[in-house]
Formats: C-alpha cells, structure tokens, sequence
C-alpha cells in the first residue's frame, strides 16, 4: 500500500497528505487501534526477520530457510487481508492515497502466493525463489508498518520515510520475481498432481484447470507489476522532494 505525506502533519495521518474531498480521519479510538494493529504488524513482520536470520546463522546456509518462518509468515501475511478491510474499506476510505485496486492486488497476490502456491505445493518450499520474496516481503513490511505507527503518531522520522519511498526500488522488482519464479516452479507439480483442477463430466457441468489458472496469473503480472512501481516512482518524486523543499525553507 503506497502512502504519502509529511508524518509531521496532522492532516495526514501518514495515510495521505491531500485534503479536499474526502471523510473526516479516524477519531482517538480508531487511530488507537490503527497504532496498534501497525505496531503488532512491525513486531510480527521483525520476528520473521530474526526468524531467518537465526536460521541462517544455525544451518550456514540460506538454502531452505523458509520452515523456520512458515508460520509466523502465513499468519502476518494474512492478516493483511484484515488491513486491506479496515483501512480502504471501513475506516479510511478516501484517505489511503494508493489504488484500491492496485493495493488490493499486491495483497492479494502476497496471500495466494503464501497459501495457494507455497502452502499447497510442498515441493516449492526447498526454491532459492521462495526466499527471494520472503526477505523482500519483511524488509518491506517492516518498513511499512513503521511508517504507518509513526505516521498516525505525527512523528516520523525522515530515515523512515526515505526508506519507505526509496528501498522499493530494489524490493519490488525482488519480490515479483521471486514470485513468478516460485509459481513457474510449481507448475509442473500442479500440472503432474492436477491440484485444484475439476474436470468434466461433474454434476456442476463447471471445469477448472488451476495449471492453466497460475500461467493466467503470471500474466497479470505484466499491466499490473509496472503501475505499481511507476506509481511509487511518482510517490517518492512527490513526498522526497517536498521534503527537501521544506527542509530548504525552514
């Protein structure tokens, strides 16, 4: 979810810095609980982070490294399904300044590459590729979180934001392509073991080849990856250099 602002300004709330034309923020005890959720968020999204780094440090080796986060992983990264919820459907609608649709989208691609693909395909889990976005995803998050919690607290530091708008540079393109590289991967094991799949004849007269369905989702990435980025691109053009601009007029 791409935000912008100045934490500092008590119009933003760190989720936004345009005012006309939209509801009224959170009140004290919706913004308690959006502190709240962001701050259990960076914990759990931490213990991830050390979770790897200690598995590293114990085996020697960054192969396989994905049991020893699997379940703090699947847990932190569903409950972004709770956010997407409360904070572009319920609480801050008009607020959060990203697409609903774009943000919806990383979401829900980061949950069905958790359950859907390395869940549910258990040879995938060994994949370099399913590292590969697993550290994008934690750095990102921390990051994230810790935008939202100083933000909604109006004091956030400018290594934060600069980390926030300008890390993902690396991270995005990190991230998607250990994604597609993990579903790439896991497609001949679907295709072998049928999962998912309904054929015909069924008393539903429906089929569905879910092999056919993931090639149809590394697709989507090609229109939906670029906006995204370019997106964050804009993002950080526009809080970075306003920051500079009034950090030069001060």
């Amino acid at each position: 979810m791409a935000a912008s602002g100045s934490g500092g300004s008590r119009a933003d709330n760190g989720y936004g810095s345009q005012q006309p034309r939209r509801r009224k923020g959170p009140g004290a005890l919706a913004t308690a609980y959006l502190v709240i959720y962001n701050v259990v968020m960076t914990a759990g999204w931490l213990v991830i982070a050390v979770g790897l780094v200690r598995a590293y440090l114990a085996k020697g080796s960054y192969h396989s490294l994905y049991y020893s986060i699997e379940k703090p992983l699947k847990f932190f990264q569903t409950g972004a399904l709770l956010e997407e919820y409360l904070l572009t459907a319920k609480y801050l609608p008009g607020i959060v300044p990203s697409s609903v649709v774009l943000t919806a989208f990383q979401v829900m691609s980061r949950v069905f590459l958790t359950w859907a693909v390395t869940h549910s395909v258990k040879e995938v889990q060994t994949e370099d590729s399913v590292l590969l976005f697993v550290v994008a995803w934690t750095i990102t998050e921390i990051i994230r979180y810790s935008f939202y919690t100083f933000s909604l607290l109006n004091h956030l530091p400018y290594l934060i934001k600069w980390a926030r708008y300008t890390l993902f540079i690396v991270l995005y393109p990190m991230g998607v392509s250990g994604e597609l590289l993990t579903i790439y991967a896991a497609l001949p094991f679907v295709r072998q073991s049928g999962l998912y799949s309904i054929s015909l004849p069924n008393k539903y007269n429906f089929s569905f080849d879910y092999y056919t369905f993931l090639i149809l989702v590394m697709i989507s990435y090609i229109p939906i990856f670029p906006q995204l980025y370019f997106h964050m691109l804009h993002q950080r053009r526009k809080v970075l250099c306003h920051t500079e601009e009034h950090k030069k007029s001060e």
